[in-house]
């Protein structure tokens, strides 16, 4: 099986019809990575550093696999992924790696276990995926069937977990946070999170998904991300979180300070450099976005008016009160983002965006243990 035979949804409400997911083979390899207690993290101040504990592990598969990672999701405080069995070495040395370089240079336990999808379903569950095609350029994976919560339940509880690599470093090219905080324009950042509950069917579940999506698509766009792109901003936090994605090399950290400075000037300018046009790239951003997805349930960053968060809570109540389904929604001032660029001339540069207040960590505190 191959990223070819996989259903492509344009149509991001239709994420919720299990009918429209195909089922990943047995031999596949299910991993997780999740970081430890990132509630405490994050009432410490420390999300953006959450935040890249779990794109770092995209960018280490991805890189590890030479660009060949297409199944994959971003949860704010860990990633989900399946890959084909013949990855599997490399994936687990890649996720071994940087879960030794978020302890030492996050300060982050970072949890990662991988297991074949043949275990998730002996468990009962299923895995199944599709595609969101968020742009022309870009493609994120979504996962039905119950089995990344059965996995990540299984990675807490310490069955599936692979141990730390710490003699040898994870490959984090690409693996960018230099971009400012994005605040609200219309009221508040909202994280949500949906999920089905046990009592609860898939077709109901899939009215109910489609209705929040109905409630949030009723105002002109709940992209956080300005369609003009965020602004360009260099800031100490995130240089010092750039500096430990470079290395602890003094030519490192200069190139650092030096390419966030070249890059502030290009982004403010707007002057173009060969290939690189840097209105086009910061449109790019909005569109690539990763702000809606779908991982046993939906995934929402969204900038919304308080009367579309009062819609919201209605929409949801109900629902809830009578046991169809579970939620979490978590309200603050900002959002912010974190990203995987190997190339700034190619299009398909990819950007994960969460709560700066808590996001999704905030909002999955409200749902039930």
């Amino acid at each position: 099986m191959n990223t070819y035979t996989i259903p492509v949804l344009s149509r991001f409400a239709d994420a919720a019809d299990p009918s429209l997911y195909a089922q990943l083979p047995d031999d596949w390899l299910a991993c997780l990575s999740d970081v430890v207690d990132s509630t405490s993290a994050i009432a410490a101040g420390h999300y953006k550093s959450v935040n890249l504990a779990g794109a770092a592990t995209i960018s280490a598969v991805s890189n590890a696999l030479e660009g060949d990672l297409k199944l994959f999701v971003f949860g704010g405080d860990g990633a989900g992924f399946a890959i084909p069995p013949e990855h599997a070495d490399k994936a687990a040395e890649a996720l071994s790696r940087v879960a030794a370089w978020s302890q030492r240079d996050l300060g982050l336990e970072l949890r990662t276990g991988m297991t074949r999808v043949a275990a998730i379903r002996k468990a009962g569950h299923d895995l199944r995926v599709a595609l969101w095609r968020a742009s022309d350029d870009v493609r994120y994976a979504m996962f039905a069937g119950g089995g990344m919560a059965w996995l990540d339940e299984q990675l807490k509880a310490g069955t599936i977990r692979l141990p730390d690599a710490a003699d040898r470093e994870p490959d984090l090219t690409g693996l960018s946070c230099q971009w400012g905080p994005i605040r609200a324009t219309r009221g508040k950042i909202v994280s949500l999170i949906v999920k089905r509950a046990p009592g609860g069917s898939d077709a109901d579940f899939a009215d109910i998904a489609e209705a929040v999506i109905a409630d949030l698509e009723d105002q002109a766009s709940f992209n956080p991300v300005p369609e003009s792109g965020p602004q360009a901003a260099v800031r100490s936090e995130a240089l010092a979180l750039q500096f430990r994605v470079a290395g602890r090399g003094l030519l490192q950290r200069i190139s650092v300070v030096g390419l966030a400075a070249f890059a502030w000037v290009l982004f403010r300018s707007g002057l173009r450099l060969g290939g690189f046009h840097p209105d086009r790239y910061r449109r790019e951003i909005a569109s690539n976005t990763d702000y809606r997805k779908f991982d046993d349930g939906l995934l929402i960053t969204a900038d919304c008016s308080l009367e579309t968060i009062k819609r919201l809570e209605a929409t949801l109540e109900a629902p809830s009160l009578d046991g169809r389904i579970h939620y979490g929604l978590h309200m603050q001032d900002e959002a912010l983002m974190t990203c995987i660029a190997p190339s700034v001339t190619a299009s398909d540069h990819m950007h994960f965006v969460d709560g700066a207040g808590g996001g999704y960590t905030a909002a999955a505190r409200q749902l039930p243990t």
